[in-house]
């Protein structure tokens, strides 16, 4: 009988553990919601806005450097990036990606980036990792994350995997 009743209490314990958890880390915005607005001053020094992507497809890509599920997963966004950013297609003008880092090194993020050779422009960090206004914005508490935004502005998927964002830009692709 103790033992039903501990394994009961175990059970409750792990359930309300696990809740909790995914409560937590439950992105802050779903599908079909406006991307929030912000601005941010990209690795040449430009001062850029996410409006000023309008048209365009974007991924927003939560990373850092120390992080080593984002770091496996450059190579892949890499590969995103080279087929889909001069990419035509139906509904777009193009594909771009913000690399937004979750740092507080910011030399070890500059050599992530030249390792990893992410060579995109548009990729900024503030040295705030969590509490960085962006991060606090979309709700990142745990990385990677990224939302995908159509060229209207909307969130069209979040934490998408890399397979369906190709899916999703090869049905989209002009011939």
């Amino acid at each position: 009988m103790r033992f039903i009743r501990f394994l009961g209490i175990l059970i409750l314990t792990l359930g309300l553990v696990w809740v909790g958890k995914y409560l937590y880390f439950k992105p802050k915005y779903k599908a079909g919601i406006e991307a929030p607005g912000f601005d941010f001053i990209n690795l040449q020094g430009e001062r850029k806005q996410l409006s000023d992507f309008q048209g365009q497809y974007v991924l927003l890509d939560f990373w850092a450097s120390w992080c080593a599920p984002c770091r496996a997963q450059n190579p892949r966004i890499r590969e995103l990036y080279d087929k889909y950013h001069d990419a035509g297609f139906k509904d777009a003008t193009g594909f771009e990606l913000i690399s937004i880092g979750i740092e507080t090194d910011l030399d070890r993020w500059r050599n992530a980036i030249n390792q990893d050779g992410l060579i995109w422009p548009n990729q900024f960090s503030d040295g705030n990792r969590f509490q960085s206004p962006v991060a606090k914005q979309y709700g990142v508490r745990e990385i990677p994350t990224s939302y995908l935004i159509n060229p209207s502005g909307k969130i069209v998927a979040v934490n998408p995997d890399i397979e369906f964002i190709s899916t999703f830009f090869d049905r989209r692709r002009t011939s």
